[in-house]
C-alpha cells in the first residue's frame, strides 16, 4: 500500500476500482469512435454512390442531346436538298419517326440509369 506524506492510505479495492472504470470508459468510447467511423464510411460510400450515378445520368443526357442537335442538323441539311413538297414530307416523316424511336429507346436507357443510381446509394447507405 502507497502512503502519502499526510498518511492517507488509496485501498487497493479503490484503485482496482477506478482501473476498471477507466478501461471501461476507454472501451465504450473506443466503441463509440469505432460506429462513429463506420457511419461516416457509410455515409461517404451512399454519397459516392449518389455522385457516380448522378455522372452516368449526366452523361447519358449530353449524349442524348447531342445525338438530337446531330439529327435535327442532318435533317435540315437533307430538306434543304429537297427537290419538291413530297420529299419534304417523306423527310419530315421519316425524321419525326426516327426522333420517336430514339426517344423511346433513350427513355427505357435513362431509366435504367436512374434507377441503378437510386438502388446503388441505397444499398450504400444500408452497409452495416
Amino acid at each position: 500500500m502507497t502512503a502519502d506524506k499526510t498518511g492517507f492510505e488509496v485501498p487497493e479495492q479503490m484503485r482496482d476500482f477506478a482501473e476498471k472504470s477507466v478501461d471501461q470508459a476507454r472501451k465504450a468510447f473506443d466503441d463509440f469512435m469505432g460506429a462513429t467511423h463506420k457511419a461516416v464510411t457509410n455515409v461517404e460510400e451512399s454519397a459516392n454512390a449518389v455522385q457516380a450515378g448522378a455522372a452516368d445520368v449526366n452523361k447519358k443526357a449530353l449524349g442524348y442531346a447531342e445525338e438530337h442537335v446531330n439529327a435535327a442538323f442532318k435533317f435540315a441539311q437533307d430538306l434543304v436538298k429537297a427537290s419538291n413538297v413530297e420529299d419534304m414530307m417523306k423527310l419530315q416523316q421519316d425524321y419525326l419517326r426516327t426522333q420517336m424511336e430514339s426517344l423511346g429507346e433513350q427513355a427505357r436507357e435513362f431509366s435504367n440509369s436512374a434507377t441503378k443510381a437510386v438502388s446503388d446509394a441505397t444499398k450504400a447507405a444500408q452497409k452495416d
